[in-house]
């Protein structure tokens, strides 16, 4: 007698081989401004582009996940360190800095770069020079993402923060070196890592002139200047962060008659869980490439 068949079994197909993940094209470059020298990075190619500033103290290594995950996208996103920042120049003298003029900083760089417009965005400073490029050329902001920006209700928190800094760096010069060799000491590798030890490698004297400029300057357009912004913008803010009050984030969104808000769910949940933010930052820009 021969053997009953064996029934026959669905074998499913294998899981296909995962696309590799290919890391966008990275380029730097610099310009100048005022005799001074800044610094970039440019992340993808296209004609829709995304600058995007970091916060003050900071570099512009602090957006390259967020700069490599829209080039992913579709977008040329550059990212730009400002004076007294990173890479870039770190004049002396106080008179050099202020909000404006990083914002002039920033429309400098899409004249380097020969664009007539971007999508500008920043955190924190980043956030405030966003505003000032409405301000100053409104036609070169197609939109702004401003996460995390510092308005009236975060004067006090800034002082008591960033005067210490100030103090030690105008009097206690030693400390400011002293922590600055420290950093240097630390093994780069870990985007965290480096972005922290980026933010204190400092000197003395310009990061003395750089606290003093952006501290005893205009920090941000008045009321009256934001209510005449109609420049599209996505408001990015949270709770929990004195320096960065919730209340600032919601009166900005508030006071645009083009503003939409978006509520973080914690100050690092751009950097440490990025899904949800980054969805939001991607449909907001190809809106504003849209219209």
């Amino acid at each position: 007698m021969s053997p009953a068949p064996v029934p026959a079994v669905d074998v499913p197909p294998p899981d296909p081989v995962p696309a590799r993940r290919t890391r966008p094209i990275e380029l730097s470059g610099s310009f100048t401004v005022g005799g001074q020298r800044l610094c970039y990075t440019e992340y993808g190619t296209g004609d829709r582009v995304v600058v995007l500033m970091h916060g003050i103290m900071f570099t512009r290594r602090m957006h390259a996940p967020l700069a490599r995950r829209l080039a992913r996208a579709g977008y040329r996103v550059v990212t730009l360190d400002l004076l007294g920042h990173g890479d870039s120049a770190r004049p002396a003298e106080s008179w050099r800095y202020s909000m404006p003029a990083f914002g002039e900083q920033a429309v400098a760089l899409l004249d380097h770069l020969e664009l007539p417009s971007a999508v500008i965005g920043g955190t924190s400073l980043g956030a405030n020079v966003a505003l000032e490029v409405a301000v100053a050329d409104p036609a070169r902001a197609r939109g702004l993402v401003v996460e995390m920006p510092v308005l009236d209700n975060a004067i006090v928190a800034g002082l008591l923060t960033f005067a210490p800094l100030l103090f030690a760096a105008r009097f206690l010069p030693v400390t400011v070196r002293g922590v600055a060799l420290a950093a240097n000491l630390v093994p780069h590798g870990s985007q965290w890592v480096d972005v922290v030890t980026d933010t204190l490698t400092q000197q003395p004297e310009p990061m003395a002139a750089l606290l003093h400029g952006v501290l005893f300057g205009r920090i941000a357009p008045p009321k009256s200047i934001r209510r005449s912004l109609a420049t599209p913008a996505l408001v990015i803010g949270h709770e929990g962060d004195p320096i960065h009050p919730f209340g600032d984030a919601d009166t900005l969104a508030a006071d645009m008659p083009n503003a939409e808000f978006v509520q973080a769910r914690s100050p690092v949940e751009l950097r440490m869980d990025p899904q949800r933010l980054t969805a939001a930052i991607k449909d907001f820009a190809e809106r504003c490439y849209e219209s």
